[in-house]
């Protein structure tokens, strides 16, 4: 295994020295040369502005400042941010700030960076070695890893919550704050922080390296790989290419779908990094294996609003019915880093699926999680009908999804536009100006899209010189038309799915585009009868009630970010009666200015008021139906029955529940503060586990109505362990059959006087042989 490494690492070093860097066939313009006009992207902007300005600096910094030996100015954030991941959103901050000060000039946003990057650069210099970071503990955490003493787990690291995931935070911030910023304090902050982490891994081999890249690490390799395109010092990319993980490249590089099971946004950072390393080393293979994951990502694994995952990890292809049936759909930060691989894929390809989906993601996901009056986001979206999203406060809520939030909406101008030498292209439709200043071109983009078809361009500015001009024709569109001046155009395709208008432009120039749209049924994947509405690209639901949204906007608790509310049977959501051409006869689009269809069909259960679909990024603090089940009337009442008994069963053990993990998860084991020595998770029989060796413990989330313990394990794996709550262990009771899949469930009676303020339940080997692999622990009254 070693020689392969090093081998690899040989090869792909030489491309380099031989090979000119990978040439992209456009480039995108800077941040600062698009502004937004208004719409719905725009208000996000704001929104977002005001959400980012409402996070205190000196909060966000007290972990770096505790970690370098100084006195914080302010008490740390609760939730994520002292509970582990300490100093995370620290990090997106300085990407958000950087982004939107590019993005709208606005000098609040460079003042706050400016004091954000002269905080972290007093911790830097106070620590001495170049590093910097809050993960608790760190200065020891490092001199372990130095040492070659390495305990990695898929979502720790020597006892400690995903470092490498936490400190690539701060890389990416510094690294945006030179890109979008032009700071090049931020710049000499990256170098010492870069070679300090070159310093602690030169004595490490690559069997060790990788030993260590199976906790979770963000996109380390994108970050050493983009440091090396700034400064076109080797050592970078060679660090880039020792941190690409080969237990996940490899098999894409061979065409081979590995990712059932996998922590999804574990995975998608590591094959941006790859893809940055194939366009620096000029590598078709790494490039391919890119290209292949994109494809198993967006068309075999995710729902019609670009999103993918259920409790954070990829389910089976065949069977999306985790997704129909889980509260925790879809995370916000997979979309994130799908349109940021997307971007790259097409930069290199001009190819016109890369632009479909980025388009697609962007108005369905990433511009409906965000609350639009509070400013709230969204880390789960729910495709379960019925269900609804919980929204992030600033005083509150620290999870993920609230630092790549905190970007989203600050970069919405990235990739309206791009351009090669002779030619500029329009990627999406969303009112803005472009400034070409190389060019001295000027545009303006005006629509009211998708309330209209119409999409009206005028050139501010242009040379009287000859460009082209690349319109992008969506997959959507049945028969676009274009005038120039008020003159009907040919149109003319070109081979990547553009409108190419070739001429000698002069200021004033207008251009009207019109991009008719239909309605559209989306089936679910995996052909189960659930269908999504679309309007062109854009994705209807429907507002259901407002029934117990308990959590709409998050506490600080570790399970805040999850919509704990009571789940609405499936046979009291709106079913559509029909077949699908039928259902879709009957959407009927109202005499409005915003886009809006009702459904004029048969529903059940019958509703008081007709059903109104309107584009889901519209809805919100809402119940919501975005897939529908649609009912054969002649089968309607054998699909009711069956819906009704399993609901029921779903429904008794949903009321009896006061706490449940699902083991080997890493978001449910870490709200639950898991504890391990000599303890392993996997994927068996299609569900995640843990075993151990030694042992495993969590705190969990106790009433006085608690009074069952229940573990699931499976019936070919039965053995004898220990179960300890509070440090008494327990006497199993029952064991019975779970399902048909040969799952059981063993019982523990749990006695009130067992209980306390804090409550840890500990799962040991009883010393002759490893624990079982446990698949689920479940709390009930």
């Amino acid at each position: 295994m070693r020689l392969f490494l090093s081998v690899l690492f040989f090869i792909t070093i030489t491309l380099v020295t031989v090979s000119a860097q990978t040439q992209r066939k456009v480039q995108y313009f800077p941040l600062q040369n698009v502004r937004l006009l208004d719409s719905p992207f725009k208000q996000a902007q704001e929104t977002d502005k005001a959400y980012i300005l409402a996070l205190e600096p000196n909060r966000l910094l007290a972990p770096y400042l505790r970690e370098a030996g100084l006195t914080p100015k302010a008490e740390s954030y609760t939730n994520w941010e002292n509970t582990g991941l300490d100093g995370h959103i620290g990090g997106h901050y300085l990407s958000a700030l950087s982004m939107m000060y590019a993005s709208t000039g606005d000098s609040a946003m460079l003042n706050r960076l400016n004091y954000m990057l002269d905080e972290l650069q007093r911790a830097q210099q106070a620590v001495g070695t170049g590093f910097l970071g809050g993960t608790p503990g760190s200065v020891e955490l490092w001199k372990e890893i130095k040492a070659g003493n390495i305990d990695a787990g898929g979502f720790s690291l020597n006892g400690r919550w995903v470092p490498l995931y936490n400190i690539h935070k701060i890389y990416a911030g510094l690294r945006d704050a030179y890109i979008y910023a032009g700071s090049q304090q931020a710049l000499d902050m990256l170098i010492a922080l870069t070679d300090w982490m070159i310093d602690i891994t030169s004595s490490l081999s690559d069997v060790q390296i990788q030993d260590m890249l199976r906790s979770e690490h963000g996109g380390l390799n994108e970050t050493f790989a983009d440091l090396y395109a700034i400064t076109k010092e080797d050592k970078y990319l060679k660090l880039a290419i020792r941190f690409s993980e080969l237990a996940i490249l490899n098999p894409l590089i061979q065409g081979q779908d590995h990712l059932t099971g996998m922590h999804a946004n574990t995975q998608i950072p590591k094959v941006i990094g790859f893809k940055a390393i194939a366009n620096l080393a000029d590598n078709a293979e790494w490039d391919s294996g890119c290209r292949y994951f994109w494809d198993r990502v967006v068309n075999h694994r995710s729902v019609c609003i670009g999103g993918n995952s259920v409790r954070e990890h990829f389910h089976p292809e065949a069977d999306f019915t985790p997704m129909l049936l889980d509260i925790e759909g879809p995370e916000t930060c997979n979309t994130y880093n799908m349109l940021r691989l997307s971007k790259q894929l097409y930069q290199s390809t001009t190819e016109m699926a890369f632009a479909d989906y980025y388009e697609r993601a962007l108005y369905n996901h990433i511009l409906s999680s965000q609350d639009p009056e509070k400013g709230g986001f969204v880390y789960f979206t729910p495709m379960r009908p019925g269900h609804y999203r919980v929204y992030s406060q600033p005083e509150t809520s620290m999870w993920c999804c609230v630092g790549s939030g905190l970007e989203n909406h600050a970069k919405y101008g990235e990739f309206i536009y791009a351009h090669s030498d002779d030619s500029l292209y329009v990627n999406l439709y969303i009112p803005s100006r472009l400034d070409w200043k190389k060019k001295g071109i000027a545009l303006t983009q005006e629509t009211t899209f998708p309330n209209e078809e119409e999409i009206r361009f005028q050139l501010e500015h242009a040379p009287k010189s000859h460009f082209t001009l690349l319109l992008r024709y969506p997959s959507w569109v049945k028969g676009a038309q274009v005038t120039v001046n008020g003159k009907q155009q040919d149109i003319k395709e070109t081979s990547n799915g553009y409108i190419a208008i070739n001429r000698k432009w002069k200021k004033g120039d207008r251009i009207n585009l019109l991009l008719p749209m239909e309605l559209a049924l989306e089936q679910i994947p995996d052909q189960q009868n659930y269908f999504a509405f679309t309007y062109g690209p854009i994705v209807l639901a429907a507002a259901t009630d407002t029934t117990d949204m308990q959590g709409l906007f998050a506490d600080d608790s570790r399970g805040g970010h999850i919509a704990h509310g009571c789940q609405i049977p499936l046979q009291k959501v709106p079913m559509l009666i029909g077949n699908a051409s039928e259902v879709l006869a009957q959407l009927k689009r109202l005499p409005c200015e915003q886009l809006a269809f009702e459904f004029t069909g048969n529903i059940y259960p019958a509703q008081s008021t007709p059903l109104t679909f309107i584009p889901f990024y519209n809805l919100h603090q809402s119940r919501y139906a975005i897939y529908c089940h649609v009912v054969n009337e002649t089968k309607f009442k054998d699909i009711l029955q069956e819906i009704q008994s399993r609901e029921a069963v779903a429904s008794a053990l949903a009321s009896r529940t006061v706490d449940v993990i699902h083991l080997g998860e890493q978001q449910p084991e870490s709200d639950h503060l898991i504890r391990f020595e000599a303890s392993t998770a996997g994927v068996q029989h299609s569900r995640h586990f843990r075993k151990a060796d030694g042992w495993f413990s969590y705190e969990l989330k106790l009433n006085r109505d608690a009074n069952v313990l229940s573990l699931l394990l499976h019936k070919s794996d039965v053995k004898h362990f220990d179960v300890l709550l509070n440090g008494i262990l327990l006497q199993s009771e029952t064991i019975s059959e779970h399902d048909l899949d040969g799952f059981i469930t063993i019982l523990y009676p749990i006695s009130s006087n067992l209980l306390s303020e804090q409550n840890t339940l500990r799962i040991q080997s009883d010393g002759q042989e490893p624990t079982p692999a446990i698949y689920e622990v479940r709390i009930m009254k």
